[in-house]
């Protein structure tokens, strides 16, 4: 995501640095770069400008010209600039009432349904809630459909009403519905819609004023940019939301909806969608967007989301077992399966300071365990357990079995063993630190 945007500022710093003597002269055109780069992007013209002249006016005021550095300097201003410009605090979802009841909107086409999924399913895990889900589109049969799909996916019910053409009514028993069965977080996906359909613009205020949401959110494709943001003020001017899901964020290489929103419609962006995937959903972190902008990683993004996937009990285990040399393939590929569920690769390492700009032209494929995968399920229970019994004739199993060449075989088995030693000294210093270097040396 906003790779176009990235590029393009670095360009623009480049004109600071290297620079025997900062001019004002130098700050100046750095900032027209800038401006063209937040335009290239799609960015706002008006948002746009005012980015610039407020970096100006804070870059005068903080002497650029006269810093050591005045380059690293003129960074961090824009940086935090960035941050401000994309909303500056985090806008967390407003859980109050019982139940809490969150309203979605959007255009059709905008991803809602998939998003009242996604919702459902990152605020039951992580806040605890009972979520209903409320299949209110009554214009397209598909749309309740898929939103039942999404319910079993994630183990959310979805309440319908078959033969009902009432939105406002169906949401109404819905609630009413939710109380009695002691559900306390009711998500109600609505049809999509045009802001220009006057009726259709006037039914989902009908449905906001009956069930009075906690939240009202208003769903958004992040790569239709500044039509996007447009689309997003007249909406807003009917319906008063609350905050905005960006949909599609991990394929927007510019990010000018990102970037303009929050100025356009003083309202927070709260979500943004990073994948298909269910548990592609997260909260939208101004000051850490504006690092990954700049080239900076997201490691605090990245640690969070190992942190979700992390089972203390399990760790315990895990330690356990690495400390007394008995790690084996069933705890390598359930270690696997925990990367795998933290999201797509190529972002999670992009998260990495210095790390995405240098695979960024590198396609890192999300199947690239597979081969890994094939082969120990190839194994018996038996060889999982015990990799050290897996003999010359057992790898040319393992090979047909997986479809893999004896090598690969022969490969994986070589970085397990050393993936096994070296869990077993982090282990041994983090237990005797004194006693590891001392056998590290021989003594």
């Amino acid at each position: 995501m906003f790779e176009n945007l990235s590029d393009r500022l670095e360009r623009s710093f480049k004109l600071l640095k290297g620079q025997g003597r900062i001019t004002e002269i130098n700050v100046a055109e750095t900032l027209k770069d800038v401006r063209r780069a937040l335009l290239d992007a799609d960015v706002n013209y008006k948002v746009a400008k005012q980015f610039t002249d407020t970096v100006k006016a804070k870059a005068m005021g903080q002497n650029v010209i006269n810093a050591i550095k005045p380059g690293e300097l003129m960074v961090k201003i824009v940086h935090d600039e960035l941050a401000l410009l994309m909303g500056g605090e985090t806008a967390h979802v407003n859980l109050s009432g019982n139940p809490t009841v969150i309203l979605m909107s959007g255009l059709q086409g905008s991803g809602k349904t998939t998003m009242s999924g996604k919702l459902a399913k990152k605020l039951k895990s992580q806040n605890s809630k009972r979520p209903l889900l409320v299949a209110a589109d009554v214009y397209r049969p598909a749309a309740i459909e898929q939103l039942k799909v999404l319910g079993e996916q994630i183990d959310v019910p979805v309440y319908t009403e078959p033969g009902n053409n009432n939105p406002v009514e169906i949401a109404e028993n819905a609630i009413r519905h939710a109380k009695v069965n002691h559900f306390d977080l009711v998500i109600v996906d609505t049809a999509g819609r045009l802001a220009i359909d006057e009726a259709m613009m006037k039914e989902i205020a009908a449905i906001k004023k009956a069930v009075k949401p906690q939240e009202t959110l208003f769903v958004v494709d992040s790569m239709t940019g500044q039509d996007a943001v447009n689309t997003a003020k007249e909406f807003n001017q009917t319906l008063d939301f609350d905050g905005v899901v960006l949909t599609k964020l991990d394929g927007d290489t510019r990010g000018g909806a990102a970037l303009s929103i929050r100025t356009v419609v003083d309202k927070p962006i709260k979500f943004v969608g990073t994948g298909e995937k269910l548990d592609a959903l997260d909260y939208f972190h101004p000051a850490r967007m504006a690092d990954r902008i700049l080239g900076m990683g997201d490691i605090v993004t990245l640690v969070e989301k190992a942190q979700q996937q992390f089972d203390e009990k399990q760790a315990r285990e895990l330690q356990r077992k690495i400390a007394k040399n008995q790690f084996d393939f069933n705890d390598f590929i359930a270690q696997i399966q925990q990367i795998k569920k933290m999201g797509n690769i190529k972002d999670l390492a992009s998260m990495i300071p210095g790390v995405g700009k240098a695979i960024k032209d590198i396609d890192i494929d999300d199947n690239a365990f597979k081969g890994i995968e094939a082969i120990i399920q190839s194994m018996t229970a038996k060889e999982r357990s015990n990799p050290d019994i897996i003999n010359s004739s057992r790898r040319q199993r393992i090979a047909r079995g997986s479809g893999t060449s004896i090598q690969e075989v022969n490969r994986l088995l070589k970085q397990f063993e050393q993936t096994r030693k070296m869990m077993k000294a982090a282990s041994a210093f983090k237990a005797n630190p004194a006693k590891m270097m001392r056998a590290m040396r021989g003594r």
